[in-house]
């Protein structure tokens, strides 16, 4: 043990992935495991509390475009095609005040990095584009109770003050050092008066019925996951490393125990999203099941 040559944890992870997900998505995993293995692409998300009305047209003479407002349109081309039996996507839960810019498929161009206006506030959130599907999915509602049970580091709770709509907004994370950048995201995007309309807190998820049950009309449960692009791309903080085998092993009794805890935090006839940024079936369709 002591002399053998240690495997890099992003390689357990690609061979896991192979191995795994081959078998689920069949012929379209050599194209998943590209992208997978590309250098990453970011959205834009707009900042709505900053004064940077330029911004916009700036960003489209780079030839980025706003994929939310595109969403319908890309809608109807697909009720359209083959897959005119399917409802589209998203439809009717996007929130128009929401806008995050992309640059075209194939263009790998990359965003200067956020300005501030003149009180500070930066003009828009680097991330990437795909985070804000569960908050266009849990369609907030002007003056809503919201929970991001698993909040840190922010870019899902920022996406969810953008819609204006939130009448509190508790951020919660479990961990300290993450909820810090939470934080730091909050006071560079967003001004006092509406920071004061958030509370964040740093609880174990699972036990947040015992805190505040039964009282919010949405709830995120963005759980933990093996974040698959990281897995495979980075040796820091991996969660293939063998010493955090088990903790791999037990992430869909967390996740199920975070989602129950979501449930229990939603007032009766509330809605819960769940959602991970792994295309692991054990920790998606079978934590939900």
């Amino acid at each position: 043990a002591a002399t053998a040559p240690r495997i890099p944890s992003t390689r357990l992870a690609l061979h896991h992935f192979d191995t795994s997900y081959s078998l689920h998505l069949g012929a379209l995993w050599p194209s998943v495991r590209a992208a997978l293995l590309c250098e990453q692409k970011y959205g834009a998300l707009l900042n709505n509390f900053a004064a940077a009305d330029h911004v916009p047209q700036e960003l489209e003479l780079l030839s980025a475009t706003d994929f939310i407002s595109e969403a319908p349109q890309k809608a109807q081309h697909w009720q359209q095609g083959a897959a005119a039996e399917m409802s589209p996507p998203l439809c009717t839960s996007i929130s128009s005040k929401i806008k995050c810019y992309t640059f075209p498929r194939g263009d790998i161009t990359r965003f200067r990095p956020a300005r501030p206006d003149s009180l500070g506030l930066l003009d828009y959130y680097l991330m990437d584009a795909a985070s804000l599907l569960p908050v266009l999915a849990l369609n907030v509602q002007p003056d809503d109770f919201v929970l991001d049970l698993c909040a840190a580091p922010g870019g899902k709770t920022l996406a969810l003050l953008q819609t204006g709509f939130c009448g509190h907004l508790a951020a919660n994370d479990v961990s300290i050092s993450r909820t810090k950048r939470l934080y730091q995201i909050l006071h560079s995007y967003v001004p006092k008066e509406i920071r004061d309309t958030v509370s964040v807190t740093s609880y174990d998820g699972r036990d947040w019925d015992q805190v505040e049950g039964g009282t919010f009309h949405k709830v995120l449960v963005d759980v933990p996951c093996t974040t698959d692009r990281h897995s495979a791309m980075e040796e820091d903080n991996n969660i293939f490393h063998k010493r955090r085998t088990k903790e791999r092993q037990m992430l869909p009794m967390l996740q199920l125990e975070l989602l129950m805890a979501g449930i229990l935090a939603a007032k009766p006839g509330g809605e819960v999203v769940y959602s991970t940024c792994s295309l692991s079936p054990l920790q998606n369709e079978c934590v939900v099941e």
